[in-house]
């Protein structure tokens, strides 16, 4: 596994890593780091990053995912919105479109999707939109924080109090989505608190339900503390393999410095 890690500007240290895991031919799940090469224009937009889990036959999985992270960027990186919450809004609404309009033109493709999260950092202001079951977490010390919640059938029923969160984990139905890029006629992505505070040795961890769903917050801090981004995504991809690997695992991690 060949871990990449961004060439980035001082502030942050970025590594990203993606893996098939052990039970699928195919790796469905996208990720990209951007950031401005004009330096007034990375003072607007700041640092993006972008995973994304596609789901549909056909080799449209990946398809759905490619055209999530890679319109995300393009339509961010064009956007005159001047806060980066709504042109993260925009580019997520851009990208749903290009899926459903890519399906439409190819029939081996018609109904595929993805989910989608996005970071967007300027300074030490966190932006974020999120549409689907792949995660973004806060790692502070021994703390973690899930900023996103899960569009998912089982993300409901803890919503409504009829499932504990400690049970959703392994819940047999988890993986069934409400939400995702390419699926329905509208999208509304989720944001965070716009502008959220982030401080120095915060670690922002994005991955799909192939880490997610087989390890622990214990797993993710234990991984991330006294590590190198680097090689914390080579440990947490490896033990994603070791529990079976079920799913595609993919993880980016930008640790502030």
């Amino acid at each position: 596994m060949a871990v990449e890690c961004a060439n980035v500007r001082p502030g942050v240290e970025v590594a990203s890593l993606t893996d098939v895991g052990c039970q699928r031919e195919n790796n469905e799940d996208s990720y990209l780091y951007w950031e401005p090469v004009d330096d007034g224009e990375f003072k607007l937009k700041g640092r993006l990053a972008v995973i994304a889990d596609g789901m549909g036959g056909h080799d449209g999985g990946q398809e759905a995912s490619r055209l999530a992270v890679e319109t995300v960027r393009e339509v961010y990186e064009q956007s005159f919105q001047e806060n980066p919450q709504s042109a993260l809004t925009e580019a997520f609404r851009a990208a749903h479109g290009r899926i459903l309009d890519y399906g439409e033109r190819h029939p081996a493709f018609h109904g595929m999707g993805t989910t989608c999260t996005a970071v967007v950092l300027c300074g030490r202001q966190l932006y974020f939109a999120h549409v689907g079951d792949s995660r973004l977490y806060l790692i502070r010390g021994r703390e973690i924080l899930r900023l996103t919640r899960d569009h998912s059938y089982v993300g409901r029923l803890v919503e409504s109090g009829l499932v504990r969160a400690e049970d959703a984990e392994k819940h047999p139905q988890r993986h069934i989505l409400t939400a995702a890029l390419g699926a329905g006629l509208e999208i509304v992505a989720d944001g965070g608190e716009p502008g959220l505070a982030v401080e120095a040795g915060d670690n922002l961890l994005l991955c799909t339900d192939g880490l997610w769903g087989v390890t622990t917050d214990a797993d993710l801090v234990a991984a991330v503390n006294g590590h190198a981004p680097a090689e914390s995504c080579a440990s947490l991809v490896e033990l994603a393999r070791q529990r079976g690997g079920p799913d595609n695992i993919t993880v980016q991690l930008l640790r502030i410095a």
